[in-house]
């Protein structure tokens, strides 16, 4: 059965983990007490890119949410543009996009990760209050106490102050 994944009026959750696998993310997020935190913020639909991870859930896998899920597609840019709030992992093609695309922004750094500069990342954009983050612990919390009003437009001019930010933060050099 296909998911109509333009169902209008439907205020939407987008999550992406990009190009990896993050399972404790997809799971965090299907979570009972996350999808109650989601539907009490009036949000009726999940949609899900998983990525390489194990986990696929199904579209009737959370009470009160219509799931869509799926590992890849060529462009995600019509899911960031229809959600109405944009779950990502912290790398940094998925953060671009979607404060390119202006939505709100919760970050969920991956705190399992050794060399984590994408807490860095994720630190620095959340003290320019473009986004929200937090760890798949705190994401339940988060999405009962976020406020979504104080963040602030990534404005156009930036990505390039944000990609020497990125060389900075990461200590790459670009040619």
């Amino acid at each position: 059965m296909s998911c109509d994944c333009h169902t209008t009026g439907m205020k939407t959750v987008f999550v992406t983990v990009g190009t990896t696998s993050f399972d404790e993310l997809i799971e965090s997020i299907t979570s009972e007490e996350a999808t109650q935190a989601l539907s009490a913020l009036g949000y009726k639909k999940l949609v899900l890119q998983v990525g390489r991870g194990s986990v696929l859930p199904g579209p009737d896998s959370c009470a009160g949410l219509l799931v869509h899920a799926f590992r890849f597609k060529d462009s995600i840019a019509e899911d960031i543009r229809d959600a109405d709030l944009v779950i990502s992992h912290a790398g940094a093609g998925s953060c671009l996009e979607a404060l390119g695309a202006k939505r709100p922004l919760l970050v969920v750094v991956n705190d399992k990760l050794m060399d984590n500069h994408q807490l860095e990342l994720a630190k620095q954009l959340h003290a320019d209050s473009h986004l929200l983050y937090c760890t798949c612990s705190t994401l339940t919390e988060t999405l009962r106490t976020m406020d979504l009003s104080v963040l602030t437009p990534f404005l156009p001019g930036q990505p390039q102050n944000f990609a020497r930010f990125l060389d900075r933060a990461l200590g790459l050099h670009t040619e």
